[in-house]
């Protein structure tokens, strides 16, 4: 009996050493995060990606599994980022005549609220002390992950701080983007999901396709162009420094 119950608590470590453990595991979070967003009423404050977040990892410590092992099993996921991303392009492509009559305004809009939303991290954080490892991983913060792990490995941050930076700028800018919409009466599809997918990148562009396919097409748009302009400008402006 004693037998059966230890091999019974060696389990989970015994799965960890197959990728099958951390997959089941993230798949089941983020189907149980949905579930209860939708249980919750869809509260802005609280995304699917936060629940989801915080059931993966308080099922990790219940389980006392090496974060090292389902980090290597999880890598297995990572690879679906970049496809994921690009099949953004899909509604994008659909709503194309809109983004046609809005290039003039998108083109002067992206290069100003992009480099705001990396500057303004840097030096708040500079201000308060950070060092270059921390400034490094909160400068990309407002790039979709596939882009911003590329990013803050070429800038010598650190990936698990850019993640969770990635985490939080994705929650606050979606909950600020609809309370000032409401108080500046701003209700064109066009200009809340390309305000979405620029400040808040996948989490902000989730939000988006819940609004409607002209919001998610636009947020696609915002922050595909955000990813591409500050993977370009960021660490030359760091070199620079």
């Amino acid at each position: 009996m004693t037998d059966l119950l230890e091999r019974f608590l060696a389990l989970p470590n015994t799965l960890s050493a197959s990728p099958i453990l951390a997959i089941g595991l993230t798949l089941g979070a983020f189907f149980a995060g949905n579930w209860l967003f939708r249980r919750m009423g869809r509260p802005l404050w609280l995304p699917p990606v936060v629940l989801s977040a915080f059931l993966l990892s308080a099922t990790i410590a219940l389980l006392s599994l090496d974060y090292t092992r389902y980090q290597q099993g999880a890598q297995w996921l990572m690879l679906l980022l970049g496809p994921a991303t690009v099949a953004l392009g899909i509604p994008l492509y659909q709503q194309m005549h809109h983004v046609r009559a809005l290039w003039c305004p998108i083109l002067c809009t992206l290069p100003i609220a992009a480099t705001l939303a990396a500057v303004y991290a840097v030096v708040i954080a500079w201000a308060l002390g950070a060092t270059p490892l921390v400034l490094a991983s909160l400068a990309p913060k407002s790039v979709t992950a596939p882009i911003a792990i590329g990013i803050t490995e070429q800038l010598g941050g650190s990936v698990p701080l850019m993640m969770g930076g990635l985490l939080v700028t994705g929650v606050v800018a979606t909950l600020f983007v609809d309370l000032l919409s409401r108080a500046l009466s701003i209700t064109d599809d066009r200009i809340l999901g390309f305000v979405l997918g620029l400040n808040g990148h996948a989490v902000g562009t989730a939000r988006a396709f819940e609004i409607s396919r002209t919001a998610g097409a636009f947020a696609s748009l915002g922050m595909g162009l955000t990813g591409v302009f500050t993977a370009l400008i960021l660490p030359l402006a760091f070199r620079l420094w």
